[in-house]
Parts: C-alpha cells; sequence; structure tokens
C-alpha cells in the first residue's frame, strides 16, 4: 500500500502536520511519501494572488481567501502515478485548483483529502470571521470588495459544487471542524470523518525536574519565575489573539504586582510588539527543531492560546505532549484536546477575565495538584495523538477504500 501525501507547504501549521503523518505512517510499516510545491515553478501562486487583487476587500485579506483558480496537474507525476491512495491536505496558493483536482481524480485511485482550515466549503475564504453563509451557498461575501448575490465567492462556491469529485473521503482534525462541515451546503451529503494530526511522543516528552530547572536557567530564569508561554508563526496574526494575551497579563499583573512572570514568546515578533506586554519577555524567533521547541515547552509554567480561529493548533499538542499545561479560549478543537480544568483551563471567546483566572489556578497550584495536572495533560497526547493511535486510524481508512482485507 503507497500513500501520498500532497501539501503546498513543508512549513505551516498544514505542512508540519503532513510531515508529521508521513512519519507516522512510516512507523507502523507503510510506504509514505510527500509532494509538495517546493520543485515547482512559482508562476500559479503570483497568478492567483494578481487575479484576487481586483476583487479583495482590502490587502488584509489578501491570503484570508483562495481561489483555486490556477495550479499544477499533477496527475502525471511519476509519485502520483505509483501510489495507490492520493491523500491532500492543505493545497492552495497556486499548488492545486479545481480543475488539479478533477484531474486527479480521473486517476480512479482513492482520495483523502484532510482539511486543516474551512476552505473546502466555502466560496474561497480559509476561516469565515463569523459569517455563514456556507451553510447554505457562498455570496455576499465579506471578504469582497464589491460583495453580491453571484459575487466571486458565490461563482467559486457553484463551481466547487460542480467539480468536486465523488471518489474524496474527507477527513477534519477535529470534531469541531467536522461538525462545521457537516452542516455546510458543499458536504453536507458527503461523509466527513474526524481524526487528529499526529505528535512524536518520543520527541515532545516532559523533561525530568532538575532537565526542567537547567532549561529555565539557561533562559535566564530563576527557580521562582512563572514562564508563560505565546506561540504562532506570525505574533500579529489577528486570529492569534494577541490582544487578549496584553488585557490579560496587564491585569494579571495588576492583581498580582509581585508575581514574577516571565513571557516567552516563539514566533515573528519585533520590539515594538514586546514592548506591549507588561512582563520581560524572552522571545528566541521561529523555532522549527522539534527537540528545541520540546525543552521550550518542557521549561513553560502554563501556554497560553488565546485564538479566535484555530482548527486542532499543533502548539497545543506539543504543550501538552511535554506535560505543560494549557490555557485558552473555546476555539475549534481546543476544548477537545484541553478538557476545562483537566489538562488546563478553558473559557468562552474573548473573555479575558476568564484568561487571567485560568492562569492564576494554574501559577497558585500546589506542587502536588500541578504534578499531577501536567501529568494528565501528557496522558492525553499518549492516547489520543500519539503516532501509532492516529496512524493506525488512517490505516483503517485506507483499507477501506482499497477494499483490504
Amino acid at each position: 500500500m503507497k500513500i501520498l501525501l500532497l501539501n503546498t507547504y513543508e512549513h505551516g501549521g498544514a505542512g508540519i502536520a503532513c510531515r508529521r503523518l508521513h512519519a507516522a505512517l512510516q512507523s507502523v510499516g507503510l510506504q509514505s511519501g510527500t509532494l509538495n510545491s517546493t520543485y515547482f515553478s512559482k508562476w500559479p501562486f503570483y497568478a492567483e494572488r494578481l487575479s484576487f487583487l481586483p476583487f479583495e476587500r482590502d490587502k488584509s485579506v489578501r491570503f484570508a481567501f483562495s481561489l483555486a483558480n490556477f495550479g499544477h496537474d499533477l496527475s502525471r507525476h511519476p509519485l502520483v502515478q505509483e501510489a495507490d491512495v492520493l491523500h491532500l491536505h492543505w493545497i492552495n496558493q497556486g499548488f492545486l485548483s479545481l480543475k488539479g483536482i478533477e484531474q486527479l481524480s480521473k486517476l480512479g485511485k482513492p482520495i483523502v483529502w484532510t482539511l486543516h482550515d474551512m476552505w473546502a466549503f466555502t466560496g474561497g475564504c480559509h476561516y469565515s470571521q463569523g459569517c455563514d453563509h456556507f451553510l447554505q451557498q457562498c455570496g455576499h461575501c465579506p471578504f469582497l470588495r464589491r460583495p453580491g448575490g453571484a459575487d466571486l465567492s458565490n461563482r467559486i462556491w457553484r463551481q466547487k459544487k460542480r467539480k468536486f469529485p465523488p471518489n474524496i473521503e474527507f477527513v477534519t482534525c477535529s470534531e469541531w471542524l467536522a461538525g462545521v462541515a457537516r452542516q455546510s451546503g458543499l458536504l453536507r451529503d458527503r461523509p466527513v470523518q474526524a481524526i487528529p494530526n499526529p505528535i512524536d511522543t518520543k520527541i515532545f516528552q516532559p523533561a525530568s525536574a532538575d532537565s526542567r530547572a537547567a532549561l529555565r536557567l539557561k533562559l535566564g530564569c530563576s527557580p521562582q519565575d512563572k514562564i508563560l508561554m505565546f506561540a504562532a508563526m506570525k505574533v500579529s496574526d489577528e486570529r492569534k489573539g494577541l490582544s487578549y494575551l496584553q488585557q490579560a497579563l496587564g491585569r494579571l499583573k495588576q492583581a498580582n504586582p509581585d508575581l514574577p512572570v516571565k513571557i516567552l514568546v516563539l514566533g515573528k515578533t519585533d520590539a515594538a510588539i514586546e514592548s506591549t506586554l507588561p512582563y520581560p519577555v524572552i522571545a528566541p524567533g521561529l523555532i522549527q527543531a522539534p527537540a528545541e521547541l520540546a525543552t521550550l515547552y518542557s521549561a513553560a509554567d502554563a501556554f497560553v492560546i488565546p485564538s479566535l480561529e484555530d482548527n486542532l493548533p499543533n502548539t497545543v499538542m506539543e504543550s501538552l505532549s511535554c506535560g505543560t499545561p494549557v490555557v485558552g479560549f473555546q476555539t475549534g478543537g481546543i476544548p477537545e484536546m484541553t478538557s476545562h480544568l483537566q489538562e488546563g483551563y478553558v473559557v468562552p471567546q474573548r473573555d479575558v477575565e476568564g484568561l487571567v483566572e485560568g492562569i492564576q489556578w494554574i501559577l497558585n497550584m500546589n506542587e502536588t495538584d500541578y504534578e499531577e495536572l501536567r501529568r494528565r495533560a501528557r496522558k492525553k497526547v499518549e492516547q489520543e495523538y500519539s503516532n501509532a493511535t492516529v496512524a493506525n486510524r488512517y490505516l483503517a481508512l485506507y483499507r477501506r477504500l482499497l477494499k483490504y482485507s
């Protein structure tokens, strides 16, 4: 059984999840390969971006909406020809067009499509930002300069309705996204199941007490310091909720002026952003090496994720796998990963006071209760997100599609 995973980029949340699934499938003995845009011409990316310029509301939505009107014909690629199952992931920004998906379907091979955002069942947006037009038929799109009943989003929605092949099995990373997809006008009559992303629990694992103390010392923290961690590919991305973190930390400091807190920020940031946080900031930048990431999660006392839109964040899984509890909003799949008061603290979206309460709940714990919280966080990942667990769920899906006994 040869599985080919297709994803536009090696980096980004979907790229990381795709690479991890590739490794997980290999760990259970499957022949897994990957194909991405690295070795292809970039002209479809530029062509799609340029074709959207006359329609975009403003530049803030430039990469939040994809047309899939340009892409590569991958149907003749040797890896595609050899594969038994084609497994699509995030295929936007000029990698696969709607026509390209059709071309793959004509090969007659089973196609699995793991959705990492909402794009497959909208008229072009990756996250709808509260718009529910996709529940029926897109149009009057708030992302567009001139929204209307027959606007660009409506045309793309109708193209998807016509062109989506019948031999696609849709998978989502979270139960939340599966539930939304099943309500959508495009996928409500299609089978949709949820299978989470995997993580290598041998790499992302809790550090020993001595190692943890040494890591914190290396970061310039005293044994008394409390380390709160925040991470995003681009820290200023509005979806990641930095403004809510800023408010929560401001209130935390006001309520506990003597609490020695430091903020560990991972991702693309700058001095201006860091200056808006009321505590000293440790900012190592964008870290991609898994082992290095694991050490940073292990050093933190809590991971804070005030995201407003997210699916099944890799960051939450990484944190829990390292035994670091999570404080976050009830966004996307976050409540599935972090049960309230079990592996962390989860509050309604935009509830700043709730974030403060969650941070205080963790930081004020006695050592015994905190270690139990860390143990539960790790156990959740071992039971639900380990390589073997996730790979075997996909193996069962592939077998069914190929009618293997």
